[in-house]
C-alpha cells in the first residue's frame, strides 16, 4: 500500500506565486540561477541557490551558503501564508498540448526506506549532503519529488471533479509551462487517501537526491510531533503523477571527438555496427532507432532490438552504448568520462546541430525517449537505470507548496 497523508502547506500567497515559485535547484547552474533572480528579489532561487547572492566563487557548499539560505528564507516566509488545516493538492502542469495531473501530498519516508517507493537512479553523496543540509537549515521540504504510479481510476475521476472548481494558483511561468492547484478536502481527500493506499507501489521518477536527503534528514533529527501529532521528518513531500500521463523526453548524447579515427574510419565502423540509412528524422520515430548528426548530416542508426538479456541491456542506451560508445568511441563509464556530454530532450534537436556544427563535439545521438514501463520494470527489478538516460518535462516549481518539518 502507498501511504499518503495531507499536511499544512506553506505556499505563496497568490498574487506573489509566479513571482516566488522558482525552477527546481538543480536544473540550472549558478550563472543561469543569479540571470534568472536577478531583478526579483522573491524569487526562491535565493533560497534554492543561495550562493547566487554571495560573491562569485564561493563553495556552493561552504556554511555561509545554507546560512544564507536560511536568511532569504525567513524573508520570502513573511510573504507566505501557512494552511490551518491539512490538505491534499491536485497539481496539473501544462506545456503545449501536454498536461499531467499530479497528488502533491506528504510520502513515507518508512515507505522510501523499505523500498515501497522505488528508485532506479543512483546519488551522489555531494549532492545528497547538500539537500540534506539544506533542509536541515530550513526546517522546510522546499522542492517536492516526482513519483509516478500506476494509473488510477479513483484518481482519475476525483481530479477531474476537483478540477472543475476555483484552483488556488494558475500561473504561467516564464517558460511557457502553466502550473494549476487545487486544494483537496473532505470526502475527496479520503476517497484518494483510500485509492493511493490501494497502489501497490511508487515510484520515484525525477528526485531521488531530494527523497534520500529527506530519510537522512528524519535519521539526524530527533523525532518531534507537531501540531496535529505527526512527526513530520517522517513524510516528504512530492508529486505523484500517473503512468499514463507522465511524459519522458530522452536524453541526448554529445562526444567531443572521435577518439582519433579519421571521419571515414568512424563511419566505416558506425556502418559496421548497425544498418545505416543518410537522412531521415532528427528525432527518431521508434523505440530501436537512434539519430546521429555527424559531417553536417542526419543519419538513421537501426540499432535494433536486443533479443535477451536484462530489460537495461534491452535499453536504446544500452545498445548504443555496447556496441559503438564503448568500442568505438572509447567511452568506457558514462558517469566519468569527460568527452561525453548530455543534452535534455527539452533542448532539441537543433542543439544538437548546433553544438556539432560549432565543433564542440564531434558526432550527437539524438535518442528516442525511454518509456515509463521501461522505468517501472527496472525498479521493479531492482536495478538501476543507465546514466542520463530520463528527462521528465514538464518540470514541477519550487515553492509553490513547503513542507515545514
Amino acid at each position: 500500500m502507498a501511504k499518503i497523508r495531507p499536511f499544512r502547506a506553506l505556499r505563496p500567497e497568490p498574487s506573489l506565486a509566479s513571482t516566488i515559485a522558482a525552477v527546481p535547484y538543480d536544473v540550472v547552474n549558478a550563472d543561469e540561477a543569479r540571470a534568472l533572480a536577478a531583478e526579483n528579489p522573491l524569487s526562491f532561487l535565493h533560497v534554492s541557490r543561495s550562493e547566487i547572492d554571495l560573491p562569485a566563487g564561493t563553495d556552493p557548499y561552504a556554511d555561509i551558503v545554507y546560512r544564507t539560505a536560511a536568511e532569504r528564507f525567513s524573508r520570502i516566509r513573511a510573504h507566505m501564508v501557512e494552511e490551518a488545516e491539512p490538505a491534499l493538492y491536485f497539481y496539473k502542469l501544462r506545456m503545449g498540448t501536454h498536461e499531467q495531473t499530479g497528488l502533491a501530498a506528504c510520502y513515507s519516508v518508512d515507505e522510501y526506506d523499505s523500498n515501497l517507493v522505488k528508485k532506479h537512479e543512483k546519488t551522489r553523496r555531494d549532492k545528497e549532503d547538500d539537500r540534506t543540509r539544506h533542509i536541515t537549515e530550513l526546517r522546510a521540504q522546499t522542492g517536492p519529488v516526482f513519483l509516478t504510479y500506476h494509473a488510477s481510476a479513483t484518481v482519475d475521476a476525483v481530479a477531474a471533479k476537483v478540477a472543475k472548481t476555483a484552483p488556488l494558483y494558475d500561473i504561467v511561468a516564464p517558460d511557457g509551462i502553466t502550473h494549476t492547484v487545487w486544494k483537496v478536502t473532505g470526502d475527496d481527500l479520503t476517497a484518494v487517501v483510500g485509492a493511493f493506499a490501494a497502489l501497490p507501489a511508487l515510484y520515484i521518477a525525477d528526485g531521488h537526491h531530494r527523497a534520500a536527503s529527506a530519510a537522512r534528514v528524519r535519521k539526524s533529527l530527533a523525532p518531534a510531533a507537531g501540531k496535529d501529532g505527526v512527526v513530520e521528518a517522517d513524510w516528504f513531500l512530492a508529486v505523484a503523477f500517473p503512468d499514463n500521463q507522465t511524459q519522458v523526453l530522452p536524453y541526448n548524447r554529445t562526444v567531443k571527438d572521435l577518439a582519433g579515427l579519421t571521419p571515414e574510419a568512424f563511419m566505416g565502423a558506425v556502418k559496421a555496427a548497425f544498418t545505416v540509412r543518410e537522412g531521415g528524422p532528427a528525432a527518431p520515430a521508434k523505440k530501436g532507432d537512434c539519430a546521429m548528426f555527424f559531417g553536417g548530416k542526419w543519419y538513421t542508426l537501426d540499432i535494433g532490438a536486443k533479443a535477451g538479456g536484462d530489460v537495461i541491456s534491452r535499453l536504446d542506451v544500452s545498445i548504443l552504448q555496447d556496441r559503438l560508445l564503448d568500442p568505438v568511441l572509447q567511452i568506457a563509464d558514462v558517469r566519468t568520462d569527460k568527452r561525453i556530454d548530455f543534452v535534455g530532450g527539452i533542448r532539441g534537436t537543433a542543439e544538437l546541430e548546433k553544438l556539432v556544427t560549432s565543433g564542440k563535439a564531434a558526432v550527437a545521438f539524438s535518442m528516442f525517449p525511454v518509456s515509463v514501463g521501461d522505468l517501472m520494470g527496472i525498479a521493479d527489478a531492482g536495478e538501476i537505470m543507465p546514466p542520463k538516460s530520463t528527462w521528465f518535462e514538464p518540470k514541477l516549481r519550487d515553492a509553490l507548496l513547503i513542507h515545514t518539518i
